[in-house]
């Protein structure tokens, strides 16, 4: 009997505290990364120093658990050294592969250390058999991460032709269908999701209540959103903003809803159509949060893989807003 496919569950941690909760919790690899813009979380309090990773990665592997390291924003002119000695500290630390979006990044690390392990960040924005073989070809990556804008039938197809490991997204934040591309905040702040690693930096995030209660969240000046005290706020992010619109007579969501991707019920289907890896995002998130999400998630994979069905009871109430969507999964008309 051949033996079955069985993905890897990988999952996130922002604190060597949620890092170590993963692993018990049933995480085959977790992803994380340090304490700088090489990472695309880069919020204060949030990822590791060199000794904070290094005693992570031992904890992990000595329970059979891998961990990956983000460097998945781009480098600004002139200061690629920050990325290099990411790098280089993450192979003298013994982690399993890197998680890379820049060419030049790519390139550094293929070219330094031959050996280490690349997996190409959704990030990079690589959705063709012809972008992903580029960066197979050419700097050895061994996993791709699709970006969240490919149905279940063009997953199945593209994997035949590619020969790297794919790895998608289940559950968590489900943002603008541009991965890698997103300058809102830039706008906003001067501060740039992809180079320096923020979105919606925390020091230009303000609140103001007015009589009735309503609470206005601001970026920098700008209104992002109104609440009323019945409703309970985000963190505000450009992206899934209320705005006037020219077509709405009341301010609309007009990016993108404030909505968690959830596939627990696409589980089966994913596995058939041979994703490697099934990532969970959440890397702000708390240690108690990691906890009962990676459990869940440990529980749904099984069940899949085992043939029973997907118990996704607990999912819904860890959704943001409390609303799921399966995304372009499997449809592309996903709003």
């Amino acid at each position: 009997m051949p033996t079955q496919h069985k993905p890897e569950l990988v999952c996130p941690a922002g604190t060597p505290a949620a890092l170590k909760t993963a692993v018990d919790s049933g995480a085959d690899a977790v992803y994380c990364g340090f304490k700088n813009a090489t990472n695309a979380r880069n919020f204060p309090g949030l990822n590791f120093s060199f000794d904070e990773l290094a005693e992570c990665v031992k904890y992990a592997h000595d329970r059979k658990t891998k961990v990956l390291l983000a460097t998945n924003t781009f480098p600004p002119a002139g200061k690629f050294e920050l990325w290099k000695k990411a790098i280089d500290d993450a192979v003298d630390i013994g982690v399993d592969a890197i998680i890379v979006a820049d060419i030049g990044v790519a390139n550094y690390a293929r070219r330094k250390h031959p050996n280490l392990r690349l997996h190409l960040s959704v990030q990079a924005g690589a959705p063709s058999i012809e972008a992903i073989k580029y960066y197979c070809e050419e700097f050895n990556v061994q996993r791709v991460v699709l970006p969240r804008i490919l149905t279940i039938p063009e997953i199945k197809s593209l994997k035949k032709d590619i020969f790297c490991e794919i790895e998608c997204f289940i559950f968590g934040n489900h943002g603008l269908m541009a991965e890698g591309r997103c300058s809102l905040t830039n706008y906003a702040t001067g501060l740039s999701t992809n180079m320096d690693g923020v979105c919606s930096p925390a020091h230009h995030v303000s609140y103001e209540e007015d009589k009735d209660k309503t609470l206005t969240a601001k970026l920098n000046g700008f209104t992002i959103d109104c609440f009323s005290c019945t409703q309970n706020p985000g963190y505000p992010t450009i992206c899934k903003g209320r705005y006037l619109v020219q077509h709405k007579d009341n301010p609309y969501y007009a990016f993108e809803e404030p909505v968690s991707l959830n596939l627990a019920d696409l589980l089966p289907e994913l596995i058939k159509a041979g994703v490697d890896a099934f990532k969970i995002e959440g890397r702000q998130r708390s240690k108690a949060y990691i906890q009962t999400v990676v459990s869940s998630w440990r529980e749904a994979v099984d069940c899949a893989l085992s043939g029973r069905d997907v118990k996704t009871d607990k999912l819904l109430s860890l959704t943001e807003g409390h609303k799921q969507t399966q995304g372009a999964y499997e449809s592309k008309r996903w709003r």
